[in-house]
């Protein structure tokens, strides 16, 4: 077996694994037999030739507390059924993982199909993407803002929309910038990217937005998707959930995505929500000295610890750091010798994310250290708060 990157020569049967893998749609998309910019595809082929695994490489960009860092996030890995257990998957992914390091990658996340396999190669789970169902006559309803205008948006608008995105992602940890030329790519001449686009604005300037998909009916199945919907102040949000509380006798059910502490979420019930869909995403570093230098961090943080780490994919992360953050920045140095603190990649990843502190990192042996020795100095690694994602991939 050997890994390379495809070739266009390799997309058909690169797609027919997938196929069967996902069980996707027969329908063909344009983009899986053409170049797309912004994505490596790796393929494993055995002694024969014949591709029997498959692993894309997203380069995306992620906001970590006002920075934008580069990342490798991974999708559509698929293996024949006659090469599982037999080490693709690993090879793929040790492969992606140095073409990204050398790309200048610095984190990876996924969403997986099952967390196991993932977790040997050392993501490991840090956050839920989270759709829920509210009922949407439960929307509270106000009495409209009489400094807000609504309106409907159109293609000309979405410039704006993606700015507001941008206003809201950029100093939280985990979402994407999504810029780069695969967002272009797939950006290009497109329409409205739902039904339907509501728009708040404030004196002509974007306070908040509403993507949203109608669906079928008029029932009591009906239901209307929301794509997205972000605000940057408190009236926009309650005018954005008004206007869609106003779809409850056509649409007795709302689906959406909430995202944690955001202004739309404080204005919804999510008291009575209910899971439509829990979709795990996994996070691992790809190199932890940029990982730690590339990302902002919160101004009030500041510290050193040592820690000695264990990357078994990825031998440039292995050896013993010191961790020094101050004023806003930190940086990740190569020391000699053995710390106190000895860290499992995929401890690294849930302390960097903010999934878990670290005695519980420790408690679930991805950390260890001396008898009578707190580890609550690698706290540190995850100053800012926890990650998340709005973005499926």
């Amino acid at each position: 077996m050997h890994v390379r990157e495809l070739t266009a020569d390799d997309l058909d049967a690169a797609w027919e694994l997938g196929r069967f893998a996902f069980g996707s749609d027969s329908q063909r998309p344009a983009s899986t037999s053409t170049a797309v910019p912004g994505l490596t595809r790796y393929g494993a082929f055995d002694d024969a030739g014949r591709l029997v695994g498959k692993a894309v490489d997203l380069h995306h960009d992620q906001w970590w507390t006002g920075r934008a860092m580069p990342a490798a996030d991974v999708a559509g890995v698929a293996v024949a059924p006659e090469a599982r257990g037999r080490g693709v998957a690993r090879a793929m992914l040790t492969a992606l993982l140095r073409g990204a390091h050398e790309r200048g990658a610095a984190i990876s996340a996924l969403y997986p199909t099952v967390a196991a396999p993932y977790r040997a190669f050392g993501w490991e789970a840090a956050g839920v993407l989270r759709t829920v169902d509210l009922a949407t006559a439960s929307l509270p309803r106000h009495q409209p803002a009489a400094h807000l205008t609504v309106r409907a948006g159109a293609p000309a608008d979405l410039p704006a929309v993606a700015a507001l995105y941008e206003r809201v992602g950029r100093h939280r940890n985990g979402m994407l910038t999504r810029r780069g030329e695969l967002f272009d790519f797939f950006a290009a001449d497109r329409g409205l990217p739902g039904d339907g686009l509501t728009l708040v604005e404030a004196a002509g300037d974007l306070v908040g937005y509403a993507i949203w998909q109608r669906g079928r009916g008029y029932g009591a199945d009906s239901v209307l998707t929301v794509d997205e919907a972000l605000a940057t102040t408190a009236d926009a949000a309650r005018e954005l959930v008004g206007v869609l509380g106003s779809w409850a006798s056509v649409a007795p059910t709302l689906r959406l995505c909430p995202l944690d502490g955001d202004a739309v979420s404080t204005h919804l019930p999510l008291e009575s929500a209910r899971d439509h869909k829990r979709d795990l995403w996994m996070h691992r570093p790809v190199d932890v000295a940029r990982a730690v230098s590339a990302r902002g961090w919160p101004a009030h943080a500041s510290g050193t610890v040592d820690v000695t780490l264990a990357d078994p994919l990825a031998e440039w992360n292995t050896g013993t750091w010191r961790l020094t953050v101050a004023e806003g920045a930190a940086e990740l140095s190569r020391i000699s010798g053995e710390a106190d603190f000895r860290l499992d990649v995929r401890g690294f990843a849930l302390l960097y994310t903010g999934a878990a502190r670290a005695r519980s990192v420790a408690q679930a042996g991805l950390l260890h250290h001396p008898a009578g020795v707190d580890p609550s100095a690698l706290d540190l690694l995850g100053a800012g708060g926890p990650a998340q994602l709005l973005d499926y991939f």
